[in-house]
């Protein structure tokens, strides 16, 4: 095991400990393991854009996610009147929201969501047993990763960078300093978990 691939491993082990802690406020730059692209879903004609600022340890996140993002995806994106994308942010412990985005890209773009939502829906167990390597292992391996892969890939020192350039990129250009932050057609709607029918008004406006 190379000394990056420890000290990165060493540090998602203490951030563990510190997750039930975590605030979802002034996240810091700390990655592309597969693109650096924004990761989108939805017809990229929709007439509405819909972007999120979240962090994968933002507690805030994990509960819209669990609560509301079904039921707007199913709504909205599904059906072609949105297009979503997620924007990466980090969020206190920044290495556990980091190796998470990570394992998503490495787990490939087919998957990438697929891995996001388990990670929220993780987000409970890690809370309560400060065990996030384990947490992050285990979504890791359900989305067909062995350990060997996942190691590599929450240590890949480009990848994080990437990731890092991504976070300072969107603090300069759009000010964001907390998670979620939402985003309709490129006017900041809201700073914090939106409800359904805040969701709901943004969309109609967004439509006009």
């Amino acid at each position: 095991m190379s000394n990056l691939t420890r000290r990165l491993l060493m540090a998602v082990a203490a951030a563990g400990g510190a997750l039930a802690l975590a605030g979802c406020n002034q996240g810091v730059g700390g990655g592309s393991a597969a693109t650096g692209d924004a990761m989108t879903m939805g017809d990229p004609n929709a007439k509405v854009h819909m972007e999120e600022y979240a962090s994968t340890t933002c507690s805030h996140c994990g509960d819209f996610n669990n609560q509301v993002f079904g039921q707007f995806k199913a709504k909205y994106i599904d059906t072609g009147k949105v297009r979503y994308t997620l924007h990466e942010f980090l969020t206190p412990p920044e290495a556990v929201a980091a190796a998470g985005f990570l394992t998503a890209r490495c787990a490939g773009k087919d998957k990438y969501f697929a891995v996001i939502d388990a990670l929220f829906h993780s987000q409970a167990e890690m809370f309560a047993t400060g065990d996030a390597r384990g947490t992050l292992l285990k979504v890791a391996q359900s989305a067909g990763m062995n350990e060997e892969q996942f190691n590599k890939c929450v240590s890949d020192e480009a990848a994080n960078k990437a990731l890092s350039d991504r976070v300072q990129a969107s603090i300069k250009n759009r000010n964001i300093s907390s998670t979620p932050t939402f985003f309709f057609n490129g006017k900041k709607v809201k700073e914090g978990a939106m409800t359904m029918e805040e969701l709901d008004a943004a969309v109609a406006e967004a439509s006009k």
